[in-house]
């Protein structure tokens, strides 16, 4: 019987994995609570914890676990920079969901970049209280303006065929360019200074940490529009409202936000915010926010329940061996040389 606890869940992750419970292979535990140094003890028990963009599992939260006696943590999500793997080598091995769905956020992409220019949402508004004045609500057309892609894995160039669907040019930056891709990579800098419109499209890490910050936004086009379905911490929110204010940035298309941990896929509504960002964010006339949900289809939910359960029976079925793990022994994380033959540890 293996025991797993999921952290930070919701009704469509119940919805999702429930119909994977075996009594004769599983028992599920499913937790409202974010995973944090204060709400490890509640895995206490069980083999494994399945955790989702914004549950903690830092250094401290590892040790908890692992002196609890878990020994797997599993990622309903591609991303993993919220937790430090190089702490977990040794002690807990780590899986993800390397991909689930790429279409899902690429097309959530294309829906709030076409929301944003043809201000579908104020128009939805407006006419909701039977207000059908069109005035202000004048937009531009995609066809032969120049995206700028930054990240061409696997939602990188679906959103790339999308903007050449619409008659876009695209130009692309990849610290790893696609071989025999046919996409035109330029410099990060270049990409900056040519793109009417920009859309990250890559992880998280030290490197790309606040990518788009005041250097950036001074090198980019007037009324650039920026677009980010990844993660929050690619843009520094601050110089973002800078450049909104100074009218450089024409508007802001934003899934994710750097401090979304303690808002997003919660019911904020009877609250005041204490984060002045996202507030002033939100309140300006050209963005558009939505909380996290790119990844949100019916498709993709089946893909990550199914790969998530796959995961952890891969583990426990396969002498401790997952393709779809996460081990710092290489360095290389995601593209172990050990090519998964062997236990990582």
């Amino acid at each position: 019987m293996i025991k797993v606890a999921f952290y930070d869940s919701k009704e469509y992750d119940v919805s999702s994995f429930r119909k994977y419970e075996d009594p004769d292979r599983f028992e599920f535990k499913f937790l409202e609570t974010k995973l944090t140094a204060d709400t490890a003890s509640l895995a206490e028990g069980y083999d494994v914890v399945c955790v989702f963009v914004n549950d903690t599992v830092d250094a401290e939260v590892i040790d908890k676990l692992y002196g609890y006696g878990v020994k797997l943590i599993a990622l309903r999500c591609a991303g993993y920079n919220n937790v430090d793997v190089e702490h977990a080598f040794g002690k807990i091995h780590v899986v993800h969901v390397p991909a689930y769905s790429p279409y899902a956020v690429a097309e959530h992409a294309a829906a709030l970049l076409l929301t944003s220019i043809r201000r579908i949402h104020k128009a939805y508004n407006r006419t909701r209280d039977f207000n059908f004045s069109i005035s202000g609500l004048t937009g531009f057309d995609l066809h032969g303006k120049t995206a700028g892609v930054v990240g061409t894995g696997k939602i990188g160039r679906i959103f790339i065929d999308i903007c050449r669907g619409f008659g876009m040019n695209v130009i692309a930056y990849d610290k790893f360019p696609a071989a025999d891709s046919g996409i035109e990579y330029v410099t990060l800098e270049e990409l900056f200074r040519r793109s009417d419109i920009i859309s990250l499209h890559c992880p998280l890490t030290e490197e790309t940490l606040h990518m788009i910050d005041a250097d950036a936004i001074s090198l980019m086009k007037k009324g650039v529009v920026i677009i980010n379905t990844s993660r929050g911490a690619l843009i520094d929110g601050e110089a973002l409202l800078d450049g909104i204010k100074a009218r450089k940035v024409g508007a802001a298309c934003l899934d994710v936000y750097e401090e979304e941990a303690d808002i997003f896929f919660e019911d904020r509504s009877g609250h005041i915010l204490d984060d002045d960002i996202i507030s002033r964010l939100i309140s300006m006339p050209n963005v558009i926010v939505t909380s996290h949900q790119a990844f949100l289809t019916e498709e993709a939910l089946a893909n990550i329940a199914q790969t998530t359960v796959g995961n952890i029976l891969s583990y426990y079925d396969n002498d401790g061996i997952c393709d779809n793990e996460l081990c710092y022994r290489c360095g290389s994380i995601e593209q172990c040389r050990r090519e998964r033959k062997q236990r990582c540890f």
